[in-house]
């Protein structure tokens, strides 16, 4: 990738990265909901996830071409069942402590991430935009990559952080809080699952 197409790769990091979607909403009711020390584990699970989804793309890309791209509408169809099964442990605040705390785990973090049909196809973009046309070596896959980590986890964190800064006040309006970011992550399901609808 040119130096020169840094700045257009940091925006589209920035615009992708940082707004409101799934994982982004999911690390902020975590946060409001388990603290910050609880939901940090969630997150290593969203950067587990994410490493795994970037590495799987940046080899597919690099030996079989953006053709599987094809395939990853069908995983907005697994990351929406689950973000709508989140959806519904978030409002109903869990049969039990237990219960609730398994929603916001590693496990949790990571296929909510492997999931993302919103971060895979940014990073296919970004490799067809700003890697393909002038490179067909995996590193440089690799490099760009990395910079990605700071649209995706990078995010995720800074929205965990703003939750677990948020808590202290949100947590006397808990129900209300659950129930906006279960409304949330409905809406990113209903858009993930039927994506035309708007």
């Amino acid at each position: 990738m040119p130096v020169s197409l840094l700045p257009s790769l940091l925006l589209s990091i920035l615009i992708v990265g940082y707004s409101p979607g799934p994982a982004n909403i999911y690390s902020l009711s975590c946060a409001l909901n388990f603290g910050r020390k609880k939901s940090l584990k969630m997150w290593l699970g969203l950067l587990t996830g994410f490493s795994i989804d970037a590495i799987i793309c940046c080899i597919a890309v690099h030996y079989i071409g953006l053709a599987f791209g094809d395939y990853v509408g069908y995983l907005r169809y697994i990351g929406g069942a689950y973000l709508v099964y989140l959806a519904w442990k978030i409002y109903n605040g869990g049969t039990g402590r237990s219960s609730e705390e398994a929603s916001c785990s590693f496990f949790s973090g990571m296929i909510v991430q492997m999931t993302n049909a919103k971060m895979i196809l940014f990073e296919l973009t970004a490799y067809s935009t700003f890697v393909l046309p002038y490179s067909d070596k995996l590193y440089d896959l690799f490099i760009v990559a990395g910079w990605l980590l700071i649209a995706g986890p990078g995010a995720n964190l800074i929205w965990l952080l703003a939750g677990s800064w948020l808590k202290p006040l949100f947590s006397k309006y808990k129900k209300a809080v659950n129930t906006i970011m279960a409304i949330i992550l409905f809406v990113c399901a209903i858009l993930i699952l039927f994506p035309g609808i708007i």
